[in-house]
């Protein structure tokens, strides 16, 4: 019985993960020279210098490596474990303003315009790239969202559904900059714009969801409990 030894086993297993980027790298340089549908497995593989047979083991077929290439993006895009819970209106106006930075920081990357971009070309003869986009990339920043809203709804913070506040929010912080990207009618803002851009977002989130007024406390004592 033949035996692998555990760093035998640990330098395949970096190798098996170099070469799986390396063929998401060139599916993705494929995609954005050729279109989703005109791209061939085979020109992938020529271009990350693998067999079809390894490519197919290692990441999939053409499907598979468009979701894996979006998936890497869209796990930047989850609430940090590190963000805090809510508790009142000045740590939900931080979390708000700091997720709204990296949210916008992340999907104005022009890599990630790239991809809506094909997304759109693409629409009509691949419309599972939208699919993938949509269901992989966007949801997950969607879905990060509802999080924090739910957890400001949780303390008392917010009225509302989660879903229609992080839509709400979602509105604020993008206006007109993804159309004006996507039609390349406007540069990518800087670090100090996308901040500013956060921080406006939130300051006028809040200020259309003030903090709900608690209702007044009932007294539960009976009249004849009370002192006279």
């Amino acid at each position: 019985m033949t035996t692998i030894s555990p760093s035998k086993g640990r330098q395949e297993g970096r190798e098996d993960t170099e070469v799986r980027a390396r063929i998401l790298d060139a599916a993705f340089a494929a995609f954005m020279k050729n279109g989703y549908a005109a791209s061939s497995t085979l020109e992938i593989a020529t271009r990350a210098r693998v067999s079809k047979r390894e490519l197919y083991a290692l990441v999939g077929n053409k499907q598979e490596m468009l979701i894996a290439c979006i998936s890497a993006r869209a796990r930047r895009l989850q609430v940090p474990a590190d963000l805090p819970v809510p508790h009142d209106r000045e740590t939900l106006a931080r979390v708000l303003a700091s997720f709204g930075t990296r949210l916008v920081r992340e999907i104005t990357d022009p890599t990630v315009i790239a991809v809506f971009r094909l997304a759109i070309a693409e629409a009509v003869h691949a419309p599972e790239v939208a699919q993938a986009l949509d269901s992989t990339g966007r949801e997950t920043s969607r879905a990060a969202l509802r999080q924090i809203m739910a957890r400001a709804q949780e303390s008392g913070l917010l009225n509302g559904r989660p879903a229609e506040l992080a839509e709400q929010f979602g509105g604020l912080l993008w206006g007109n900059l993804m159309v004006s990207l996507l039609l390349g009618v406007a540069a990518r803002p800087n670090s100090r714009e996308v901040a500013a851009r956060a921080r406006d977002a939130t300051a006028m989130f809040l200020q259309l969801n003030p903090l709900p007024i608690a209702p007044p406390r009932r007294d539960h004592t009976s009249r004849a409990e009370r002192p006279r």
